[in-house]
């Protein structure tokens, strides 16, 4: 008996350490927020990562395609069911993260005996002006970090997800530097491909300590762009609509890219 929760210990950490194996070559992630809401974007060939979730809230993941859609799907009913029990007003992604969905993700991480949830999901609320912007990352063990101030930090404008921790750390330090709230739409795309390709060039050498070189970050970022595609979206902040959502195109954000 005594050896029990040392085997469920030892059981924890071996899934921890699966898990991440399984995420870490995912494509990050970048959602910036700027001066007419919220900007989501990433680079990919085949996968869609970014969903709409309800009228002022999206979605962005990487992780296994199935667990996704489960989870996806299960935020969205969510979402619907406080809309049509209450009102939209009351529905938010903080009620929905703390109360439903990190708790779903804790207890299948923690019942060893079934499988986890192989996903990694970072989530956006547009607010009426930039500074009530709500970003929430949600780890596949029900983790939830969040980008409003603690006594460790100030409140940041930005939030991102990759397959490490190393190289969204590092997308971090480097929005940290370069991007501001009240950026324009086009310096938002820009800041984020920059981020975007800080982090992927992160997961292609995994050594790497320190912030790459600026012309190492573009000249990664020309290569990525010849061979992927951008997926992307925005959060409007004053839409003449109650959905907020708008997808982007490829050929839509090509113009405004900068070298």
């Amino acid at each position: 008996m005594i050896e029990e929760p040392y085997r469920w210990v030892e059981a924890i950490a071996n899934r921890r350490e699966y898990i991440e194996g399984q995420l870490a070559p995912g494509s990050p992630i970048a959602a910036l927020g700027f001066r007419d809401g919220i900007l989501f974007l990433t680079l990919g060939q085949t996968r869609q990562k970014l969903f709409e979730i309800y009228d002022r809230i999206a979605m962005g993941a990487i992780g296994h395609p199935g667990d996704i859609e489960r989870l996806r799907m299960a935020a969205i009913e969510l979402a619907s069911t406080e809309g049509f029990t209450r009102s939209a007003a009351d529905v938010s992604l903080r009620r929905l993260a703390h109360y439903s969905l990190s708790s779903v993700m804790k207890s299948a991480f923690e019942q060893v005996y079934g499988p986890p949830y192989l996903a990694r999901m970072i989530f956006a609320e547009v607010g009426a002006r930039p500074e009530d912007d709500l970003f929430l990352r949600v780890e596949y063990d029900g983790e939830i970090a969040s980008n409003g101030a603690t006594y460790a930090r100030a409140r940041q404008d930005f939030a991102v997800l990759s397959g490490t921790r190393q190289s969204g750390e590092l997308m971090e330090a480097f929005l940290k530097t370069e991007h501001k709230p009240d950026s324009s739409f086009e310096a938002a795309v820009n800041s984020a491909l920059d981020a975007w390709s800080v982090g992927h060039m992160l997961l292609q050498n995994s050594d790497a300590k320190e912030m790459p070189q600026r012309e190492a970050i573009k000249q990664h970022c020309r290569e990525q762009l010849a061979m992927a595609a951008i997926e992307a979206a925005v959060l409007e902040r004053a839409g003449k609509t109650t959905i907020r959502y708008r997808l982007l195109s490829d050929k839509e954000l090509r113009p405004v890219i900068t070298d």
